[in-house]
This record gives structure tokens, sequence and C-alpha cells, in this order.
């Protein structure tokens, strides 16, 4: 009688954890986010969004997140088994900051300055803190939000612009013809700067890619456009989740689009430039 795993034919090719490649055999991949992945059990999909030391956290196509031990072979790209492994480190340089300025270590931010700079909203204050935060601490503007462009006569009226008392304003959907370009003109002044850029909502001035998506979706006019947009895209998420998973995607300037980025430099330039305190 033969015994399993024994005798004329050699020990069981199934026992032990057969699927795991020899020693060397495995290929290793440096994370990167939304690299997509599977977990070698095949119980789960999707792309990279966030790492540490020790563990990885994937997503879904559904928006459904999960974490997962980094180890040898832990992981299947194309069907074959790799390994991640953390990203080696960049080459050493001026730290900069998520603007692309050079951080600035060793000074202690600024007194606040008169001059201020407003945003619409409190998704437009969030992003700009997350990307020019640095920026502006060093040179002491503070930065608060309209709770609508509707507002913005009687707020610069109630902070009374003038010589070394500046104030810029970014505004959503500055186009021509638009509500919000007539506001802005009742309201610019050598001491006033109103820019804008052209999306309906902050969120589209991310760009798609930091996001994981192909591009932002088209939303018929007259329906709610953030509602729309997660449908559309199918996160199964209220409006405040969504915006933090966007938010969460930016990592620096490179992650914002052009037209944003022109704006903020151009409202900082006005509030720090000549005259300002």
């Amino acid at each position: 009688m033969v015994t399993k795993g024994t005798g004329r034919y050699g020990r069981d090719v199934l026992a032990g954890d057969w699927r795991r490649p020899r020693k060397g055999a495995v290929r290793e991949i440096p994370l990167s986010r939304d690299l997509v992945v599977e977990d070698a059990d095949e119980t789960f999909c999707g792309a990279v969004v966030s790492w540490d030391k020790a563990a990885v956290t994937l997503e879904d196509r559904d928006g459904r997140r999960r974490v997962f031990e980094l180890g040898p072979a832990a992981f299947l790209v194309d069907g074959a088994p790799v390994t991640l492994v953390r990203p080696a480190a960049e080459p050493r340089g001026p730290l900069r900051s998520a603007s692309g300025s050079i951080a600035v270590t060793d000074a202690r931010a600024r007194t606040a300055r008169e001059s201020r700079i407003y945003v619409e909203g409190a998704h437009d204050a969030e992003l700009v803190e997350k990307v020019w935060g640095h920026d502006l601490r060093v040179e002491g503007v503070a930065v608060e939000f309209l709770e609508g462009v509707d507002d913005l006569p009687a707020v610069v009226a109630e902070f009374a612009p003038g010589p070394g008392r500046r104030l810029g304003v970014l505004v959503d959907h500055l186009v021509p013809g638009s509500k919000e370009s007539r506001i802005a003109e009742r309201v610019r002044g050598a001491d006033v700067l109103v820019v804008g850029h052209p999306y309906v909502d902050v969120w589209q001035a991310v760009r798609p890619g930091a996001v994981g998506i192909g591009a932002w979706p088209e939303i018929p006019r007259g329906q709610p456009w953030k509602e729309g947009v997660v449908d559309a895209l199918g996160w199964r998420m209220e409006t405040g989740e969504a915006w933090r998973r966007i938010l969460g995607s930016v990592r620096g300037y490179g992650d914002l689009e052009p037209s944003l980025l022109g704006r903020v430099e151009e409202l900082i330039d006005f509030v720090t430039g000549p005259h300002a305190p």
C-alpha cells in the first residue's frame, strides 16, 4: 500500500502552500497610488490608496476599502504573485511644501496680516489649506470662507479694504455672463482682487486622475451637482464623505488643475505684495 504523499510518486504536490513560488522567484513591485492588485487568496481586488510599514489599504471600484498586511507573495498582479514593497526614498534636496515652494522649517509663523483671502465655501478653504497652508502661515495670511458669493458685497463693505489692507477673493464658476462675474464687477478695486476658476464646484479643480476616475461627470442643469456626481460615479456615500475622499487624494499642487493653481498664487501675491503690511 502506498501512503498518501510518499512512495513511487514522492510527496503530495498539494501539501503545504503550493501557490507560493520559490524564494527569489517573486517579482517585487514598489507601492504606488492607483496600482491595482488582488490579495493572494483572491478575495479582494482594488487600487492602492495608502500604506505604512506593515500594511496596505486597497479600494475596489465600489469604494469599499480593506487593509492587508504586507508580506512576501501576498498579492497578485495580472494573476502572478508579487511582493509589494515600500518605494525607495526620493533623492534628497530642498524640502518643499505641498504647493511646490521651498518649505521654511526654521521660521515661526508670521503674525497675521490685516490683508485676507476669502474663498466661497468650506471645501475651497480646506483645499487651499492643504496645498498652500504652509506658505500662508509663513506669510501670515488668513483664509476665511463666505457662505455664498451673494454675501460678497456686504463682506467687502464690512472689511473696508484700503492701502495695506487688501482683500483677495476666490470665486467658483467665474465665467463671463454668470451671476458670479456680475457680483465680482461690483466689488473689484485697487485693494480688492476677485479671481475665480471656471468649475461649478471646487471638486472639479482636483484632477480626475488623482481621484481615480477618468473624468468628472456632466450633470444636467437643475440637478444638485454634488449629489449628481456621487450618483454618476457610483459612490455609495454622502457628499460629505465623498469630499473627504477627494480631499484625501490630493497630495500636492500636481493633483490640482492649473486654472486653480494660478488663481490662488495670484491672490497670495496680491495680498503679500508691495504696500501690503
